[in-house]
């Protein structure tokens, strides 16, 4: 006979840091987004627009794998929620409401990007 190990997902399990895993997706996929729309997007005063200028051209070439970082992070957030859900443990309110405010934060910047940078342009102009 062959002996079977039980593995408990619990407080001391494997299962702890969920909420974690989600905030971190979440906000990784934020600063992807951020660092994808930053060729659009004057960020810091004139006086250093020349240094940013070949970093919003690395940034602009790197901009569709920059978004799909985004989508895959997003992605994985959803599912680390969707896993903890299966395990009994519901996820911090925190951590669900970031997820989903980056979610959209994603979706409107992919399919609306001029009218985001315009957005962020308007409020660095205040």
């Amino acid at each position: 006979m062959s002996e079977q190990t039980v593995v408990p997902i619990g407080p001391s399990g494997a299962g702890r840091h969920s909420g974690t895993r989600t905030t971190l997706a979440s906000l990784a996929a934020i600063g992807s987004v951020l660092a994808a729309s930053s060729c659009c997007l004057p960020v810091l005063p004139f006086m250093i627009a020349a240094g940013l200028a070949g970093g919003s051209a690395v940034l602009s070439a790197a901009r569709p794998y920059l978004l799909a970082a985004s989508i895959l992070l997003i992605a994985y957030g959803f599912y680390q929620t969707r896993r903890a859900k299966q395990c009994q443990r519901r996820p911090s309110v925190i951590a669900s409401t970031l997820l989903w405010v980056s979610a959209v934060f994603v979706v409107i910047t992919i399919f609306f990007p001029q009218a985001m940078a315009n957005a962020a342009a308007g409020l660095l102009a205040r």
